[in-house]
């Protein structure tokens, strides 16, 4: 392995395109710990805190997990790229669904997904902006009984106006620089910019989670928790030896299913016809037509999450303001973690959202007719309406399967977390959104490196 990383390093275009790659990840970095000098970081922190098993807490949790923002810190990078990724999502399903004709037939032209990012790009603008605004409002215009997040001497007269909307508009460029970062990283770098920039995010995140778990922060200084060094642990919340362990063993083994799944295919043996030119005979090799398991990747996790969020927040805000009983049981019992309710909501939603995510990004019809263009087809089947039926069938089996892996996969963290007793922050690295955007993101990553390496004859990196 060492021997393949020297290598890497010594292809001087792929030395350059991933330092390329490090220095706008470093710059992403350096604008995530910049906060806003007009909100009172301190009060944030406390109100974060408090909030941080409820509906505002889940929120915020999600969108920094799958955006790379960071909502909790109020930084010049709050709203990430999510922004960027809703323009993205809404176009892809006007052009996949047909309810935009336009992008449908865009889709199909060779240079129609420049087109379409370009729109996306235009798009990304009012949806950054509407979302500062509603976030930055939320702090300085709190609800009633609540103080206002604006730091003492920002939060008078022409300040408080000039200074609000001066974060708005730091928080919406902030964004847009990183969208333009991510595709420079396109351009420049290696692998996806956006998707790097989420799992640098994610990553970014775990020192302060393995702080949390290993080590007693209470004092001035750093020592690991006694609680290690004995089984069964010590007070509420510490981990013991026995349950370290088996978080390594459930962590290494929920990553190799990852990968294995991800990587799993259905192969649909196919036949292209034999045909005569002179005296030649052209044709008649058999093939293979490759059907992901997880066909959806991990965008019903994320749609599920985030459907399930939102009754339970306005739930519990409807509990707050009027004093509703009926309301508060009601948002706590589909808040995450809360019980068995939430995570059979979770699991139909996830299997909803992967049939429906597999039909408008999957159309067999269209499969089936690229086949017979080709002049290919599938021992068995006639081409046409038959093999098309054929691959419905097969798509409708194997997407059964990937929901079942996702769905278990994003509970993994709700069970973790509720049997073993440790806190959500930890348990959100043993599976759900954010473990699996990291391995679907080192997987590309790794398939651009083999390719650059295969294309000058050098062994890639899953190559002996």
């Amino acid at each position: 392995m060492i021997r393949k990383l020297i290598t890497i390093f010594a292809i001087p275009e792929l030395r350059r395109k991933i330092l390329i790659t490090l220095l706008f990840l470093l710059v992403y970095r350096i604008g995530y710990s910049i906060p806003l000098p007009m909100i009172d970081q301190a009060q944030l922190a406390k109100k974060v805190a408090e909030q941080a098993g409820g509906g505002l807490g889940q929120v915020l949790g999600l969108v920094s997990t799958f955006s790379g923002g960071n909502l909790t810190n109020a930084c010049i990078f709050a709203l990430g790229i999510m922004p960027y990724i809703s323009a993205s999502i809404i176009l892809q399903l006007l052009a996949a669904s047909g309810l935009s004709p336009y992008l449908e037939r865009l889709r199909k032209e060779p240079n129609g997904q420049k087109k379409i990012n370009e729109y996306t790009r235009y798009l990304t603008i009012p949806i950054t902006v509407i979302q500062a605004i509603v976030w930055i409002r939320g702090l300085i215009l709190p609800s009633a009984g609540e103080a206002s997040m604006m730091a003492p001497g920002y939060d008078e007269g022409f300040n408080f106006y000039w200074f609000g909307f001066t974060a708005i508009l730091t928080i919406s460029v902030g964004t847009l620089f990183l969208m333009w970062l991510g595709e420079q990283i396109d351009e420049y770098g290696i692998g996806n910019g956006i998707s790097l920039i989420i799992m640098a995010g994610i990553i970014g995140r775990i020192p302060d989670a393995t702080q949390n778990l290993l080590f007693d922060t209470t004092g001035d200084t750093l020592k690991l928790k006694d609680s290690l060094f004995t089984l069964g642990g010590g007070g509420s919340g510490d981990v013991g030896f026995e349950k370290l362990v088996l978080m390594f063993v459930l962590f290494v083994a929920v990553i190799v299913a990852v990968v294995a799944i991800t990587k799993a295919q259905r192969r649909i043996p196919t036949q292209s016809a034999k045909h005569v030119r002179g005296r030649r005979v052209y044709g008649g090799t058999r093939q293979f037509l490759p059907l992901k398991v997880n066909q959806a990747g991990v965008m019903p996790v994320i749609f599920a999450s985030s459907l399930l969020i939102i009754p339970g927040f306005i739930l519990t805000a409807i509990a707050t303001s009027s004093g509703a009983e009926w309301a508060y049981q009601m948002g706590s019992n589909i808040q995450r973690g809360s019980g068995w309710l939430y995570n059979v909501l979770y699991i139909g939603l996830i299997y909803f959202f992967c049939y429906f995510w597999t039909a408008i990004t999957f159309n067999p019809k269209d499969m089936a007719t690229n086949l017979k263009d080709y002049g290919s087809f599938i021992p068995g089947y006639r081409p046409g309406k038959s093999t098309s039926d054929y691959l419905e069938k097969v798509l409708m089996r194997i997407t059964f399967v990937g929901a079942a892996f996702l769905a278990v996969i994003a509970i993994i963290p709700t069970v973790i977390s509720a049997e073993l007793g440790i806190s959500p922050v930890i348990a959100q690295f043993y599976g759900g959104t954010s473990l699996l955007i990291t391995v679907s993101v080192c997987l590309d990553l790794v398939q651009k490196i083999n390719s650059h390496l295969v294309m000058r004859n050098y062994p890639g990196l899953t190559e002996d």
